[in-house]
């Protein structure tokens, strides 16, 4: 059973082609298209995939939804799913014209993933460059696209190493659109190290001591890192991701709320609701019956 005429999230793990270069790859809509059905996807399911898909658009409209927030593409503009969000189409994929990059989050090199901040937990979702911008943008992407589709099924490594490098100048280029490009990530290691604790273990602890210890951190230490990475002390951090996903299982599952409760961290369905009211003025009944 399906509650309010939401489908269920779908984990969706990445599943190479054949004869595609190994952790990335670049398509159209029409292939993304087929590349679903291909795999036994509805192209049009909400999904979590486990890698980053970017989305560029460059005709006609794309709908997307991503994480509650409602997404209408243009030409031009750009949106960038990472590895766990939850993201579905909302309008024909084949009304549109554009380009998908999927990749592998451990593809780029370390070094670039940082500079261009591909893990960080607040990256701005969309993306809508100037004209200049836009220009080096889509050079960047038909010089990736044309790297691609010179592979043809051959394994060499220094091929796979241009796709890489274009990749990583791609990404680092969004970077720049995003105003996030060679900056130190505010916070520093402290708030990076806690973000990768967060979500790893926001369904089992929800106290900042546990994370403390975990990272040889003191608690002071956690909560100004927070504050300068993400803008909220460190409880506030992981108060919000802990309400982002009980937000996802409660409008896109049938689980009961106190399942989901459960599922989360917390010891009983009252501490879940009184938890789940505080943050937003709501109970998990009354925002799963909202449709919200």
């Amino acid at each position: 059973m399906v509650r309010n005429g939401h489908a269920p999230i779908v984990t969706l793990p990445y599943r190479a082609a054949v004869g595609v270069p190994p952790g990335v790859e670049v398509l159209g809509f029409p292939g993304l298209l087929a590349r679903a059905l291909g795999h036994g996807v509805d192209p049009y399911a909400l999904r979590r995939p486990d890698f980053h898909v970017l989305i560029a658009l460059r005709s006609g409209t794309l709908r997307c939804s991503l994480d509650f927030a409602d997404h209408v593409l243009r030409p031009g503009d750009w949106l960038w799913v990472r590895p766990g969000q939850v993201q579905r189409y909302d309008s024909p994929l084949n009304a549109a014209g554009g380009r998908v990059v999927l990749f592998l989050p451990g593809f780029l090199d370390q070094a670039t993933a940082e500079q261009a901040g591909t893990d960080r937990g607040v990256w701005r979702p969309a993306s809508v460059p100037t004209d200049v911008e836009r220009g080096s943008l889509w050079r960047l992407l038909d010089l990736l696209e044309h790297e691609y589709a010179l592979w043809g099924g051959r394994q060499e490594e220094r091929h796979v190493e241009v796709l890489r490098h274009l990749l990583a100048a791609l990404v680092l280029r969004l970077a720049v659109v995003h105003g996030t490009d060679g900056e130190p990530v505010a916070g520093g290691e402290a708030f990076l190290r806690f973000q990768s604790a967060v979500e790893q273990d926001f369904t089992r602890s929800h106290r900042v001591e546990d994370y403390a210890t975990r990272l040889g951190y003191s608690v002071r230490t956690l909560a100004r890192a927070s504050q300068a990475g993400a803008g909220v002390g460190a409880k506030g951090y992981i108060d919000n991701r802990v309400l982002l996903e009980a937000k996802r299982l409660l409008v896109h599952t049938d689980l009961p709320a106190g399942a989901i409760g459960q599922r989360l961290g917390f010891p009983e369905a009252t501490v879940f609701t009184k938890f789940f009211r505080r943050h937003t003025g709501r109970t998990p009944t009354d925002f799963r019956a909202a449709g919200a």
